[in-house]
Parts: C-alpha cells; structure tokens; sequence
C-alpha cells in the first residue's frame, strides 16, 4: 500500500518565504538608518542655525522619495480625518471650503 507523503513540519512555508524577504527588509533597515542618520547628523550640526526640511529633502538620498511614499501611504487617513471633521463645521464654515476646493 503506498504511504502518504509526509507533511512538511508547520511553519517550513513561512520560513522560506522569510529568508527570501529578509535580505529585502534588511536592505530597507539599512537605508532608513542611513536616512534617520543623515537626518540626524543634520539636526544635532551647531553651525545650522535655522532647519531647512526642503534642504534635507534634496540633499539626503532617497529622503525625498521615501517622504513622498510616507505621505502617499498616509493619504487614506487624512482622508478619513477630513471626512469625519466635516460634520463638526458650520454651513458657513463648509460654504467657505468648497469655494477654496473650487478655486484649485
């Protein structure tokens, strides 16, 4: 009689499919410590007087695309958070957005 295949133990999927995105995430690990890093080291300088974030956007590597995806993957909750704060404004209040949304 033949015997059924043995099973592959629990969780050996879920290994391999973490060994294949580990070098991914650690990739991802490393470029955001060099970001928070260049940041940082910008930040703690004494001879800056003034913090100019536009500054850092173009002249930290990849700041400037990964600020973009942030602020992209962070859209939907704004959205949110404008929808339920519309029911808190007044008609005159509302009034004055949606001319400043027509005007765009």
């Amino acid at each position: 009689m033949p015997r059924k295949s043995a099973a592959a133990p629990e969780g050996t999927e879920d290994t391999e499919v973490e060994k294949k995105e580990s070098p991914d995430k650690e990739n991802e690990v490393e470029r955001l410590n060099r970001l928070l890093a260049a940041v940082l080291e910008y930040l703690s300088d004494d001879e800056v007087e003034v913090i100019d974030i536009e500054y850092l956007l173009e002249n930290t590597e990849g700041l400037r695309e990964w600020w973009d995806q942030y602020r992209e993957r962070n859209r939907k909750k704004i959205e949110e958070e404008i929808t339920n704060a519309l029911g808190e404004l007044s008609i005159e209040e509302l009034e004055s957005l949606r001319e400043k949304i027509k005007g765009k």
